[in-house]
């Protein structure tokens, strides 16, 4: 009699065991569930940080751009008025590159360059010792066109003349 009281107690044990064992454990439905969640979770996370790269990647090249076309205009505001009227002598067409020390431009973006000197469409006496000098660039960025461009006006009297 003694032994099997035991056994009842062992046997009562451990199906209260099961019982509280079966109501602790996750069901295949709230894994799958759970699992659901995160992937939603994962894929947000993935696209707030594609977009954050996105965010910090186009200011860096409108950046480029603009030192690229500064560079331009600076080099060309200090040529002389000769140099400036001579069809040949500043280049229409360049191109650079968005990494500005690299040797090879492969998988760089690439910006194409223009830079067209005009003649100016101003009513004063001075009009023929004006241009109006433009620098445009265009660039790709994920398929999508960019352009850029800066202009000034170059007279023969200008910068140049003030230099020692």
């Amino acid at each position: 009699m003694v032994n099997t009281l035991k056994v009842n107690m062992r046997t009562g044990r451990s199906a209260q065991r099961r019982r509280l064992a079966a109501l602790a454990a996750f069901t295949l439905v709230e894994l799958i569930v759970a699992m659901a969640v995160i992937a939603v979770v994962v894929i947000a996370l993935y696209g707030s940080i594609s977009s954050a790269f996105t965010s910090i990647r186009l200011p860096r090249e409108n950046l480029r751009a603009t030192q690229t076309m500064v560079e331009k205009m600076a080099a060309i505001r200090l040529y002389d008025w000769d140099h400036i009227t001579t069809p040949s002598f500043i280049p229409t067409n360049f191109l650079t590159s968005y990494d500005a020390t690299a040797t090879n431009a492969t998988g760089s973006i690439i910006y194409t360059g223009r830079v067209s000197i005009a003649p100016v469409s101003l009513n004063v006496s001075y009009t023929n010792d004006m241009r109006l000098v433009t620098v445009q660039l265009n660039w790709q960025t994920g398929g999508l066109p960019r352009s850029r461009s800066l202009s000034t006006y170059v007279c023969r009297t200008g910068l140049q003349n003030y230099q020692y």
